[in-house]
């Protein structure tokens, strides 16, 4: 009797310090532009695309356990709004019944040197720089990647990490003692230890090139994306953090071989940290959303989205969406624009889980930034906050955000 239970003692204990499995797929696809008329975001408008330096992805993983699943887009752009994930999810609703819609969740990098897809930054300020095949392409795209990974679902085991990373390259240069310089990374391996996806959390905007460049770009995240894929394989996912405010990259001149460093630096501390990785022992997988509505306080907003330079009906308030995630021992939070540092740190106190917080910046939604209300006080004086109040929507975003993000997270 005595070594029966000692048996079972030793096997529940093994048991329990194995990595709860998900079933979990992942694909990828090029959304490069085409050689149609095309502008580049970010910067100053009247940016003509000429070609392509290195490719722009969307990246789809599918992650399931034994009651419900979740779907994670990243996309390399300036920013999709919330009408671009609703035509997803029709797209899918129609094509992948076995997928819940309302479970897909979209992030955009947010590089400087993609096609426009918000309409600002077009030939001028009375003109559109959207380009409707593109947008097209890049939802079909979205489809076809999220079609392919869930048909490559398989077993996977779930590993994570966190660090600290950027002290000497990205900034805040508006309140400079505010940010949010952590790293949080999640890999999913196969049963022969091959790596399906990572995912890696961080803030900095993809600003290396900003406007010296005509060429499609991921930015830094190309070094990134070009590490990671040579030295360890499988989908390799960049979620943009808290960048409001101006978290970029300062001292670092523009040119292609900084962004390929800066990147690939990026690429070796995720993979260095997550070889001393700790194993995911939760098996949980839940996902909460809530539809808000946000005051529009930006009369400019208003005018382009009525004279049809932003494709996206603004009244007195605009719809989005807020989600926050459980993923094993994982936790994640969306911010539907560009966040300042104070709301990365403020929703991560919120959350209760004891392995990776990401912080999903530019996730659902695309509207702009999203600041403290202290930056819409002139006498503050805040380094570019002119700038800054008139690219947001208004002073009570934030608020709305942090009390619907307290509501899902703690409910």
């Amino acid at each position: 009797m005595k070594f029966y239970l000692l048996f079972l003692i030793l096997l529940c204990s093994h048991t329990s310090l194995h990595s709860q499995e998900f079933i979990v797929g992942a694909a990828s696809r090029s959304i490069n532009p085409d050689k149609d008329s095309l502008y580049i975001a970010g910067g100053k408008p009247n940016r003509l695309f000429i070609d392509v330096h290195d490719s722009l992805y969307v990246k789809a993983v599918y992650i399931e356990n034994i009651s419900t699943h979740v779907v994670l887009l990243t996309f390399d752009c300036i920013g999709l709004m919330y009408p671009t994930l609703l035509e997803i999810r029709d797209e899918v609703k129609r094509s992948i019944p076995a997928i819940n819609p309302s479970n897909i969740v979209m992030s955009s990098t947010h590089t400087h040197s993609g096609p426009d897809v918000v309409g600002i930054w077009g030939k001028n300020y009375s003109s559109t720089g959207v380009n409707e095949k593109h947008m097209g392409k890049i939802v079909k795209m979205a489809v076809i990647s999220i079609k392919e990974a869930f048909e490559k679902r398989k077993s996977a085991t779930m590993e994570y990490a966190m660090g600290v990373f950027g002290k000497n390259w990205v900034k805040n240069i508006s309140e400079p003692d505010e940010i949010d310089r952590e790293l949080s990374s999640i890999r999913f391996k196969d049963e022969n230890y091959h790596s399906i996806a990572t995912l890696t959390n961080f803030a900095c905007h993809p600003t290396i090139m900003d406007d010296a460049s005509t060429s499609a770009s991921a930015d830094y995240l190309w070094g990134y994306y070009n590490y990671l894929d040579s030295i360890q394989g499988g989908v390799n996912m960049f979620f943009q953090g808290s960048i409001g405010g101006w978290i970029q990259p300062e001292d670092v001149p523009s040119s292609f071989e900084n962004a390929m460093y800066y990147g690939k630096s990026l690429g070796n501390y995720v993979y260095s940290i997550l070889s001393n990785s700790t194993i995911n022992l939760s098996g949980k997988l839940e996902i909460r959303s809530k539809t808000v509505s946000l005051p529009m306080k930006n009369p400019i907003f208003s005018m382009l989205s009525k004279d049809g330079v932003i494709k996206r009906n603004f009244g007195d308030n605009v719809i989005s969406e807020i989600i926050t995630l459980r993923i094993g021992d994982a936790q994640f939070a969306s911010h539907p624009g560009e966040t300042v540092p104070a709301m990365s740190i403020a929703t991560k106190k919120l959350m209760e889980a004891k392995g990776p917080k990401f912080i999903m910046g530019l996730s659902q939604d695309a509207l702009g930034y999203i600041l403290k209300p202290s930056f819409f006080i002139k006498e503050n004086n805040i380094p570019h906050s002119e700038y800054l109040t008139g690219m947001s929507i208004g002073p009570d975003t934030m608020k709305i955000i942090m009390e619907t993000l307290k509501e899902l997270l703690i409910k």
